[in-house]
Order: structure tokens, then C-alpha cells, then sequence
């Protein structure tokens, strides 16, 4: 389920949520509502693992946001609001012309809509991103990027 305040631009299909985002999540859940008797899940956590357990046995590393429950989206959007919101170090070189920014490592086009991505999609860039290491934030400029 996607939430209205989120909604679509021409970029390449990204609103998929990985494994590692919702194992994330639930840490988060986890240590915000911990069980009190050791067997009891928060709602959070329970609509959380369903999500979880279902990508295990698929055997899937990614699912599409809409197939969250709205507590399982609600929950992961919890947890996302916890993380930075952009990879911007501020050293942009995509405003002097470069399709993809030396700074952040993201693309003109991510770097030019990013106000309007969905957490999901702003999550797969950061992975992307992250994957790749190789902008300036993931090399030169690591203190900055904290």
C-alpha cells in the first residue's frame, strides 16, 4: 500500500523495498516496543515479520511497497524516518553539469527529483549508492557526510 503523500515521477521503477530495510525495522520495533514476556510482539513487529518471513520463504530480496499491510508500511515508515534523508554532502557536481553527482553518487534525475521520491525509492538509491562507494561521501569526505 503506498501512502497518498508519496506519489510517482518519470524515474526508472524503484519502489521496492529490500530485505535489509525491513531487517532494519524490525530493530527498530524491536528495541522501541521489546516483549515484556519474551513471546508477545508489538503489532508493529508482528505485521513487520509476516512481511519478513513471507520474502524468506520466497526466497525474494526485495518486495513492492504496495504489497505492505498498512501497519507493516506504517511500521517501516517509522523506522524510516530515523534515517538520513538525503546523501547530499554538498559538494554537487551535477550543478556543473555532470549526469551523475562526484558528491552523493546519485544521477542528475535522482538528484533533481528527490523531494519528490517515495521513502522507497530515496532507500534503493541509498543502496545503490552505497553498493557502488564510490562518490566522495564514501571516500574522500566520510567525516562530512555524518
Amino acid at each position: 500500500m503506498v501512502l497518498a503523500a508519496y506519489h510517482r515521477f518519470p524515474l526508472p521503477a524503484m519502489s521496492r523495498i529490500h530485505i535489509t530495510d525491513i531487517e532494519a525495522a524490525i530493530n527498530h520495533w524491536r528495541e522501541r516496543a521489546p516483549s515484556c514476556d519474551g513471546v508477545v510482539l508489538a503489532p508493529e513487529l508482528r505485521a513487520l515479520a509476516e512481511v519478513y518471513g513471507r520474502m524468506v520463504f520466497a526466497r525474494s530480496d526485495e518486495i513492492d511497497e504496495e504489497r505492505l499491510s498498512h501497519r507493516a508500511m506504517s511500521a517501516w515508515l517509522d523506522w524510516y524516518r530515523t534515517t538520513p534523508d538525503t546523501p547530499c554532502i554538498a559538494i554537487c557536481s551535477t550543478s556543473q553539469g555532470d549526469s551523475w553527482c562526484k558528491g552523493c553518487g546519485r544521477s542528475f534525475a535522482e538528484v533533481q527529483h528527490w523531494l519528490a521520491m517515495s521513502p522507497a525509492d530515496k532507500r534503493a538509491v541509498w543502496r545503490r549508492i552505497t553498493r557502488e562507494g564510490q562518490a566522495l561521501r564514501f571516500t574522500r569526505y566520510t567525516e562530512r557526510a555524518r
